[in-house]
């Protein structure tokens, strides 16, 4: 299959563009405008075998269009975007054009070309503030969307061109993903989380552990949760990179689909921490602060769907793995 990834230099697509690699003979083709992504990641990728990188920005429609046409894509899976909530809160626009409309134009791009499968990268945000009351098992597929932040909003509008698009086109399938929070590094450390001036906590915690900070902030400690810190459902980033083969998988022979990636379980600001120094065996300095704008209290998923309907195994849903992981790649690099 020849599959177009954009923002393959980033963190979860370049783990994609791994499993890809390795478990494929896919011809592989990465855009990536390097303004989060890296370069030394392609260079590490391209260990595993020789592909295609390009380096464009999704917003010069003119240059992708250029690429769709020299190259006869089978399949996209479309990791582009921004993704910092608080600077989603500051910057609306930047997030409508970066993510709303450049993924218009790659799905324009898709169906005037003949693309017939697309991969979407989602988010958990599309679902705002969920009542804590009624998620019980979980956050579901089909739980209202109301997202209360620009970033979850710019996402939520892509899957409903996304959603539109394949109506009109019968022969345009999709898979959305809703992610819950990413974490973790490549097992043989090869590749992982580089983000420059992070905001992830499982990043955050691991740099302090490696002293590359001096120490972190829990920013909220009076939320409706047991410790009164946000609850999150952490997947190792291996296991999210996993779920999009199989997707492709799945395309095959059944119909679009929005689908959970997540363990189904959370764990809070503090449980992650105190995790995080005990795989690291170093006590940094952590200190109270305000809460965030756009945080919500708790988002677990239900993967439930995903499992029966991918069968989707995860192999490393385990918090303290996940930090392991984190903070040896941190300390690698």
């Amino acid at each position: 299959m020849n599959i177009l990834i954009t923002g393959g230099a980033g963190y979860i697509g370049s783990h994609v563009v791994k499993l890809l690699l390795e478990n494929t003979d896919s011809d592989v083709t990465v855009i990536d405008n390097l303004v989060t992504g890296f370069e030394s990641t392609i260079d590490e990728l391209k260990k595993i075998r020789d592909f295609d990188f390009i380096k464009a920005d999704l917003s010069n429609w003119n240059e992708i269009e250029g690429i769709f046409k020299a190259r006869k894509f089978e399949a996209i899976i479309h990791f582009a975007a921004s993704l910092i909530v608080p600077e989603s809160v500051e910057n609306p626009l930047k997030y409508y054009l970066n993510n709303t409309a450049n993924t218009a134009n790659l799905v324009k791009l898709a169906n005037d070309y003949g693309v017939k499968k697309f991969v979407f990268s989602s988010t958990a945000a599309t679902y705002g503030e969920p009542d804590i009351s009624e998620i019980g098992n979980g956050i579901k597929e089909d739980f209202p969307t109301n997202p209360i932040n620009p970033y979850g909003q710019s996402k939520l509008f892509s899957e409903k061109i996304i959603q539109d698009t394949a109506k009109a086109n019968p022969e345009f399938k999709y898979v959305i993903f809703r992610y819950f929070n990413v974490a973790g590094a490549a097992p043989d450390l090869s590749i992982g989380q580089k983000t420059k001036n992070a905001t992830h906590l499982i990043k955050v915690a691991s740099e302090c552990a490696c002293g590359k900070r001096d120490g972190m902030y829990i920013f909220g400690t009076d939320y409706p949760t047991p410790d009164g810190t946000c609850i999150r459902d952490y997947i190792h980033v291996m296991d999210l990179a996993d779920a999009h083969i199989k997707a492709l998988e799945y395309l095959e022979n059944n119909e679009s689909d929005i689908f959970n990636v997540g363990y189904g379980k959370g764990a809070s600001v503090k449980e992650v921490i105190d995790t995080v120094k005990k795989v690291s065996g170093v006590d940094f300095k952590v200190q109270d602060a305000p809460r965030r704008a756009g945080d919500p209290a708790m988002l677990i998923s239900n993967c439930d769907k995903i499992k029966q309907k991918m069968n989707w195994t995860p192999k490393y849903d385990d918090l303290e793995f996940i930090c392991k992981t984190a903070y040896e790649w941190e300390k690698k690099i």
